[in-house]
């Protein structure tokens, strides 16, 4: 079983903030590896793990937003709209975890919208406007559903809307915070639970995903400055069609 944790994690901690959907690669991984029930409380201690990931990396961001106020202001908004949307369908989203093919679906419409970067990964805004946040905080909402790239679908929106690769990845990685940390809030009860279950296997999960979503960002980072994100999309496509197949 401790294998499996350790499995979890690192795909967690690779699939986060890879634009390849972490939430739908986890989904479909459980139900190959047989880990059925409280898949919801287990994705959120994994994210428990990359949010530190990401505490760390953009440790110095996240500083300097207290002298850029309407940065804060911006990603109040994203959160703001964000939140909205999920907690009102709260119900509708936890139900699509049960459904591996729908999620494998998902990650293919992932998959066609990185390949549509391939002509936009050269924007000149060097930072978000309030209309970017706005577009985003509904992009980010659509990406509760598990097979939809969070970090896939907020990157692509902001290199469509003309903004800079460096900075799309920064401003989607600082608005990602406030998201995993309140579904981690919202599902406190589940992850008490969880630990009381197996608690050995969860902390090792934590740990991995903690590792690997360091890895992977700074690989993300260098992929984004090649304009290479669209490479993405032919791997969800076929991780996509691979699944339905596996699952049927």
């Amino acid at each position: 079983m401790m294998i499996k944790y350790i499995i979890l994690g690192l795909l967690q901690g690779m699939t986060e903030f890879l634009p390849v959907s972490s939430s739908g690669h986890l989904v479909i991984m459980q139900r190959l590896l047989g880990l059925r029930g409280q898949e919801v409380m287990l994705i959120v201690v994994l994210h428990l793990g990359t949010l530190l990931a990401l505490a760390v990396f953009f440790f110095k961001d996240l500083l300097g937003l207290f002298s850029k106020p309407k940065s804060v202001l911006y990603l109040a908004v994203v959160s703001v709209i964000t939140a909205a949307i999920g907690l009102g369908g709260k119900d509708f989203f936890e139900a699509l975890f049960t459904s591996p093919k729908l999620v494998a679906l998902a990650l293919m419409v992932t998959g066609v919208a990185l390949l549509a970067t391939k002509r936009s990964a050269s924007g000149k805004k060097d930072s978000v406007g309030l209309k970017d946040a706005v577009i985003l905080g509904f992009t980010q909402a659509a990406a509760i559903i598990p097979g939809i790239s969070r970090s896939g679908a907020t990157i692509s929106t902001l290199l469509f809307r003309g903004i800079k690769p460096e900075e799309a990845f920064r401003f989607s990685f600082l608005a990602a915070i406030p998201v995993i940390l309140g579904a981690a809030l919202l599902e406190f009860k589940g992850i008490n639970l969880a630990f009381n279950i197996d608690s050995a296997g969860l902390a090792v999960g934590f740990i991995s995903s903690f590792t690997a979503g360091l890895i992977s960002l700074r690989f993300l980072k260098v992929v984004l400055k090649k304009a290479k994100l669209y490479y993405f999309g032919y791997y969800c496509i076929a991780a996509g069609a691979a699944a339905l197949l596996l699952l049927r």
